[in-house]
């Protein structure tokens, strides 16, 4: 390796390194602040309503949980409204928030990647919610092999995240078990006729059309549900700039399938794809939602609104230029 890059590797590596020891810092600070404060009476968890508290890593997870939950639960997230989870740091107060909770649930498949760090030391029990999926694996780029962290695009796969919260949260409070599930009952049969509604309208778009290029590949599961093709820029969206070999070999594909438009993420910067846009004359197809919800008053508050969007936004996009 030349001294150069054994230097930056070195480099890099001492900021990690630091970077972890202050957030374990910050995380034993946090938790030993919220023992002060429970033995002084201030501890209690959630709002005061007596109800247990439930933690979810990211917002999509926290409205499938508040429909699993009902009004048994206080479901809460740690990232807000347009975070992006991938790269997400985790702060003090997160922390303490998170000691305060009677259950934290996780998606897993590596997305949350500073998941460990964050609950290392809190005696908090959690669940990992997408145990049970189908997995499907990335196949490009320096994260090849791995699982594609993204199975909620899939609102079957869901249906297996709401039967694991479902038992999480009969533990939790068994008094409550045969709410749950029939609020898990429920909300899968919306997710079955989401589903149907989205393949069926997907069907509409050309043979020749079906290809979804965007700019992160999180759409490998919708994709595989809808009988699209996926092409993306960058595989995951962690820490990563697009570049110029990305760009290019998705300008590539585009123009060699006359593909007549693309995508992008909420939580990313468009900017790599309108070069693509720049360089085939494919339109922008619109922008689509996969790590985050929107505040209440945007296009995606609910989880099922952002299946029902994302699909919309893509056929709309696609089949609008067939033809073309």
């Amino acid at each position: 390796m030349p001294k150069f890059m054994f230097r930056c590797a070195k480099v890099a590596a001492r900021i990690r390194a630091r970077r972890t020891a202050r957030f374990r810092a910050a995380a034993a600070a946090a938790v030993v602040l919220s023992l002060m404060l429970t033995a002084c009476g201030g501890g209690a968890a959630g709002n005061g309503d007596g109800k247990p508290v439930v933690l979810t890593t990211f917002t999509v997870l926290a409205d499938i949980a508040r429909n699993v939950a009902g009004d048994k639960l206080t479901v809460e997230s740690i990232t807000k409204a347009g975070a992006e989870i991938h790269g997400y740091e985790p702060t003090p107060g997160d922390i303490r928030k998170a000691s305060k909770a009677d259950l934290i649930l996780d998606n897993g498949l590596n997305l949350e990647a500073w998941f460990g760090q964050f609950v290392e030391g809190l005696d908090v029990p959690h669940a990992v919610v997408s145990e049970g999926v189908e997995v499907m694996s990335i196949s490009e780029d320096s994260y090849q092999g791995k699982p594609n962290p993204h199975a909620w695009m899939s609102p079957v796969n869901v249906q297996a995240y709401v039967d694991n919260m479902v038992r999480a949260f009969s533990e939790l409070d068994p008094d409550n078990a045969a709410a749950f599930a029939a609020n898990g009952d429920a909300y899968k049969a919306e997710l079955q006729a989401v589903q149907d509604q989205m393949t069926s309208s997907l069907a509409a778009v050309p043979e020749n059309q079906r290809a979804l290029v965007t700019c992160e590949g999180a759409f490998s599961y919708l994709a595989r549900d809808a009988g699209l093709k996926e092409v993306y820029i960058w595989a995951v969206n962690a820490e990563q700039q697009a570049t110029p070999q990305q760009i290019t070999r998705a300008i590539e594909y585009v123009k060699a399938n006359n593909v007549p438009a693309v995508f992008c993420e909420s939580t990313v910067s468009d900017a790599p794809m309108q070069q693509v846009v720049e360089a085939t004359g494919a339109s922008f197809g619109g922008t689509l939602y996969v790590d985050s919800l929107s505040e209440a008053d945007g296009p995606v508050p609910t989880y099922l609104d952002l299946i029902r969007h994302d699909a919309e936004v893509i056929t709309s996009a696609l089949t609008a230029g067939a033809g073309s």
